[in-house]
């Protein structure tokens, strides 16, 4: 069995290659990474789980390898948000998190994400140590059927507990709630049938907030749709605004570390305007200072916040690991990501949707206007900023190395009628444009896909660069 950590973690498809036996083998592996860095004390994980078929089972089963181990777990009752168990392992001194959840994957997947003791996704090198032992497992064994976790099975290492309350405290010191209260805003939330079910409601439970939560049922095929806060999946958000059921929407992923939004018009925010909208507010109305960290596929919107409060910016490759290594090792004040997950100064490093939706909701209310107020605005002092993103299906697997040399070496010297000033390589292969503008063409770190985003101060210059970007992206 050939498992790779991508992005964050591993995904793939149930009853395919995501089956029991597989999970126990990377439980194992996860266990053995556990051990050999923990110093002192009783080595103990987190482990939390969403709402995908089988998922509490395959939790339940990764506890039973880990407490095999003579490893402490603490496995929560019920579905939780990923940045809940990202929480807990901080908050209970633990040596990792693992979280059973495909994010916003289509139904069909289930994975695992590996958290560290700071409370944000594993790094490379501790992804690579788990493919290492599991490798080395495996030649061990000469098969999956070996290991016999219930011979040394210790059931007392296995202690349930609700996350919920400890996570949600700690969000109430990130966010003014007085400010939210007063307000007295009308809210639709969205979980998209995930673990980000109930959320909203509970924190803003004793406000004076009006909150009408939609789609949080169970529901582990998630409607038919991909759980996934962007706007062909929040058409049910949509019609909530405009059926008059709240003024503002705030959509979470799967597992609640992502972040979408609909205005009162009932048209989608992306996560660029929500990154930028929190930003400026935390600049101009906490007069917060530090770095910005953004991904290499992130709004340049963020460029021009920093560059006008004199701040330092820092570009990465996509996945929230590379904005953590900044958070953990700096003085950040926020870090983002295109997909909608970000964080702030005093939180974990790690995105979280629920934090942000909460931000979003004490940006509207201080200001006193409308979410499409508070967009036109923004994009009057550092757009214009039209964005867009699609996704190619691959029929075989791209070889990122050879795909950024054919781009980068076969660059054009204009698109679309505007000069091509620059080519990056940070992540896949990226043009930056004359007018500010930019394209981007990688292939995903977690799906069979290859992606093309493009930014641009003119919608249909957007047009033209996604159209090249799949052009020369698959010929």
């Amino acid at each position: 069995m050939t498992i790779k950590f991508g992005t964050d973690g591993w995904r793939a498809v149930i009853s395919d290659t995501f089956t029991f036996n597989n999970l126990r083998l990377v439980a194992q592996a996860i266990a053995d990474m556990v051990l050999e860095g923990h110093l002192n004390g009783e080595p103990q994980v987190v482990i939390g789980y969403d709402t995908r078929f089988l998922s509490d089972r395959y939790a339940a089963d990764v506890a039973r390898v880990m407490a095999a181990n003579g490893i402490t777990s603490w496995l929560t009752r019920a579905d939780t948000p990923t940045p809940s168990i990202s929480f807990s392992v901080v908050h209970k001194q633990a040596d990792a998190g693992i979280v059973i959840t495909a994010s916003h994957n289509a139904p069909r997947y289930n994975g695992i994400k590996l958290k560290s003791a700071y409370g944000g996704s594993a790094s490379p090198e501790q992804g690579r140590q788990v493919e290492s032992f599991l490798e080395r497992n495996q030649e061990r064994m000469h098969g999956p059927n070996l290991i016999d976790f219930d011979a040394a099975l210790r059931q007392d290492l296995i202690r349930k507990f609700d996350p919920a309350w400890a996570y949600y405290e700690h969000l109430g010191t990130m966010v003014d709630l007085d400010v939210i209260s007063k307000s007295e805003l009308r809210v639709v939330a969205d979980p998209m049938y995930g673990s980000g079910r109930g959320a909203l409601n509970e924190i803003l439970s004793r406000s004076r907030c009006h909150v009408h939560e939609i789609r949080g049922e169970m529901n582990p095929g998630f409607g038919g749709i991909h759980p996934e806060p962007i706007a062909r999946y929040l058409v049910a958000l949509s019609a909530a605004i405009q059926n008059g059921l709240g003024s503002v929407g705030i959509a979470t992923d799967g597992d609640a570390d992502r972040v979408g939004a609909v205005d009162d018009r009932g048209q989608f925010v992306d996560p660029h305007r929500i990154f930028a909208l929190v930003l400026r507010y935390l600049l101009e109305k906490r007069e917060w200072r530090g770095a910005v960290v953004r991904t290499v596929s992130t709004t340049r919107m963020i460029d021009r916040l920093a560059e006008r409060y004199d701040l330092a910016l820092h570009e990465t490759p996509v996945g929230f690991n590379h904005i953590a290594n900044y958070m953990i090792n700096g003085d950040v004040l926020m870090g983002g990501e295109e997909s909608g997950g970000m964080s702030i100064r005093g939180h974990i490093p790690e995105g979280d949707g629920v934090l942000m939706g909460l931000l979003l909701l004490e940006v509207l209310a201080d200001s006193g206007a409308t979410l499409s107020e508070l967009v036109r605005d923004l994009l009057q002092d550092v757009g214009p900023a039209h964005y867009a993103r699609s996704d190619l299906r691959l029929a075989r697997p791209v070889a990122k190395a050879d795909m950024v040399r054919r781009l980068t070496e076969g660059a054009p010297a204009a698109i679309g009628g505007v000069a091509v000033r620059d080519v990056a390589t940070v992540d896949g292969v990226k043009y930056l444009m004359a007018d500010d503008g930019w394209l981007l063409i990688r292939p995903s770190g977690t799906e069979p896909v290859l992606r093309v985003y493009a930014e641009s101060p003119d919608p249909k210059m957007v047009e033209s660069l996604l159209a090249y970007g799949a052009e020369v992206a698959q010929s």
